[in-house]
């Protein structure tokens, strides 16, 4: 332990959250986070979800999401989680709905002009969905007619959400480290 052979005279900041300079303040918050860490940006994506929030510690740097330690190379018998997903695509006037585990796989082979959300869920959830937009369906497809009603429970689905791929990341990072 350290100790100052006189005490400090610097003054302290009235909204200090410590009685403490700011100097010895700055001290204090380096100790803590030499255990604790310090939440920030990671410098690059996690290249396990691609999450960009990080815990930097002395000895490097964690992925928030998933505590993939940075610079680390995910090795070829790492298993990509699986997370089922009901997938609105938009062509047109028309949407979409499926499911998929691959959705970019998937997506590959469907033409569309923008994904509009996803929904964690499998085959059940999407023949739930079918059934209740079904007033709306083409033909026996799972294409349907682009309705208040559709486009509403879309809203519901992307509320605080910029993009559904990193909604879909952070899916696969919270799978992930789930399972180890």
């Amino acid at each position: 332990m350290i100790t100052d052979p006189e005490p400090c005279s610097e003054a302290v900041e009235d909204d200090a959250p410590l009685g403490l300079c700011p100097y010895h303040l700055q001290i204090a918050h380096d100790w803590v986070a030499h255990d604790a860490g310090v939440s920030d940006l990671l410098p690059t994506p996690c290249l396990a979800c691609g999450a960009r929030l990080g815990v930097r510690y002395p000895s490097g740097w964690l992925c928030a999401v998933c505590e993939w330690r940075l610079g680390d190379i995910p090795d070829g018998e790492s298993v990509a989680p699986r997370v089922d997903v009901v997938y609105y695509l938009r062509y047109g006037d028309r949407i979409k709905i499926g499911t998929s585990v691959n959705p970019r796989q998937r997506f590959a082979g469907i033409r569309h002009d923008e994904l509009l959300a996803f929904e964690r869920g499998n085959r059940l959830t999407e023949r739930k969905r079918h059934a209740q937009f079904a007033a709306h369906r083409l033909d026996r497809s799972e294409w349907f007619a682009a309705s208040d009603e559709i486009l509403a429970h879309i809203d519901v689905l992307r509320a605080g959400i910029d993009d559904p791929w990193a909604q879909y990341a952070l899916w696969r990072s919270q799978q992930a480290a789930l399972h180890g």
